[in-house]
């Protein structure tokens, strides 16, 4: 039994109350370790051991701290294999997954920021003859960073590295679904020699470790990436304290399919950002809008790959497709299933709990699965489902695309195939979303803005904006 513990000033700490939650594989449903259920009382601690080490760290020259963060980057990537075979455990996604994508991306998020710290400059107005202004931009002092289970390290560093690099201590909380990557972060820190407290990791439920980090009066600001329905509960558990809050939420993302695109890697890239990682990242594409011309031949091959992709033990170098991450989330998936069915939807393939045998036999499976029929109105085109699952609708020209596109509660990402790129650029800027791809999929440059619009979430992180969002703008104003 692996029994993980809290990482606290420096040190792995068994929880005060020892409450401790079963931690599950996915791949098998069965209980493989334990985790700490946190309380008030062990934030107490994490909070003291970031005010201790809090003015050393924030004073500390910048390059040695971004010496710190690229220590941490390299051995992330020394113990790739270890972390992608937890990654793969803790989740359910293909181990090759995990190795090629999840854990390199973890590295290149401390290497960035360390290079980010460095270079980040602030600006000087000139006031001719009088004065001149000039911007800081101190760290805000103690952060919470709380993030998900769909991506466990990646966007763990993805929030950590940032406000780290910008002087923050930091109390983080990954999710209680797949903690165990975020556990052999703390072991890294203390190999490379990161100072104590400056990164405090703590395990639990959300409604209890995580509702408290969001409390507590000397955490100044947090940032969450998760389902909108939780963002929702903190942004009213933060408003009465004005914390600064970023909040990366869900998407309903659509993909715009044109008729003059190149087929064959239009299909490859479409098929990719519909059903990688079990559908379970926040930018997938669930809403395809096919041009008519093109749409029963793309459908047909859209079917044919679908019925060549079936999931397996995700341990396998060869898996391409794992398993769900817990039976709760499986569960809601199907149900968004047997309601689209109750709404007429036609299901061209999958729409099934898959049942592996050997070691994976009680794991929880979901075929890819895709779905035609349905108005736009249709829940499984208006809500997250979060799941191998796709709904597809033809269209007759350029304006009912970008209706149809725009047509959701949510504003996360886009993606627009064709060729034709004056038509692109036209759509891109009129599509509400906060990404759009031009003829690919999860391209990303980590100088680049990251974020969505309405029901997707607040603020944006990544680059620049990542760095201002850890700091406080702080304007001087001299009189010459």
């Amino acid at each position: 039994m692996d029994i993980l513990a809290n990482f606290i000033d420096g040190q792995y700490q068994a929880p005060l109350a020892q409450q401790y939650l079963d931690n599950i594989e996915p791949a098998t449903g069965k209980v493989y370790g334990q985790l700490p259920d946190s309380c008030q009382q062990d934030l107490a601690l994490a909070v003291t051991a970031a005010e201790k080490a809090l003015p050393a760290w924030q004073s500390m020259a910048l390059e040695q701290r971004a010496d710190y963060l690229l220590a941490i980057a390299n051995e992330i990537n020394n113990r790739l294999d270890e972390l992608a075979i937890a990654e793969a455990i803790d989740n359910g996604k293909p181990v090759t997954l995990a190795r090629t994508v999840d854990i390199p991306r973890a590295a290149s998020n401390f290497k960035f920021f360390a290079h980010a710290c460095t270079q980040f400059a602030s600006e000087a107005h000139a006031m001719v003859g009088s004065a001149i202004n000039y911007t800081l931009r101190p760290a805000i002092g103690i952060v919470g960073c709380i993030s998900p289970w769909n991506l466990p390290l990646y966007l763990f560093t993805w929030k950590i590295a940032p406000a780290l690099a910008a002087g923050n201590c930091v109390i983080a909380k990954p999710s209680e679904v797949t903690p165990k990557t975020a556990a052999i972060l703390g072991e890294i820190c203390q190999k490379v020699g990161l100072p104590n407290g400056v990164l405090n990791i703590l395990h639990g439920r959300g409604t209890n470790i995580g509702q408290a980090i969001c409390q507590h009066k000397k955490i100044t600001a947090i940032s969450f990436t998760g389902g909108t329905t939780t963002g929702a509960v903190i942004a009213q558990l933060v408003a009465p304290s004005f914390k600064k809050l970023s909040l990366e939420l869900g998407g309903k993302n659509p993909a715009l399919i044109f008729a003059d695109c190149d087929f064959e890697d239009t299909l490859e890239q479409v098929f990719r950002a519909s059903f990688a990682n079990q559908g379970q990242i926040c930018l997938c594409a669930s809403r395809l809008y096919i041009e008519r011309s093109i749409y029963h031949k793309f459908k047909q091959a859209l079917v044919a790959k679908a019925r060549a992709l079936s999931p397996s033990d995700p341990l396998h170098d060869d898996c391409e497709m794992g398993a769900m991450v817990s039976k709760t989330h499986l569960d809601k998936v199907l149900g968004h299933l047997d309601d689209a069915k109750a709404q007429g939807a036609k299901i061209l393939i999958g729409g099934q709990q898959v049942q592996l045998t050997g070691r994976c036999q009680q794991g929880y499976f979901l075929q890819p699965t895709i779905m035609e029929n349905l108005p736009n109105s249709a829940r499984a085109n208006q809500e997250e489902i979060f799941g191998p699952v796709i709904t597809i609708q033809p269209f007759d020209n350029d304006q009912q695309a970008l209706a149809l596109a725009n047509d959701s509660q949510y504003g996360l990402a886009a993606t627009i195939w064709t060729n034709n790129l004056t038509r692109a650029h036209q759509l891109a800027e009129h599509i509400n979303t906060g990404i759009v791809w031009i003829n690919c999929w999860l391209l990303r440059d980590l100088r680049t803005p990251f974020g969505g619009m309405k029901h997707s979430g607040l603020g944006r992180e990544g680059g620049l904006d990542a760095m201002r969002f850890f700091t406080e703008s702080k304007n001087v104003c001299v009189k010459y």
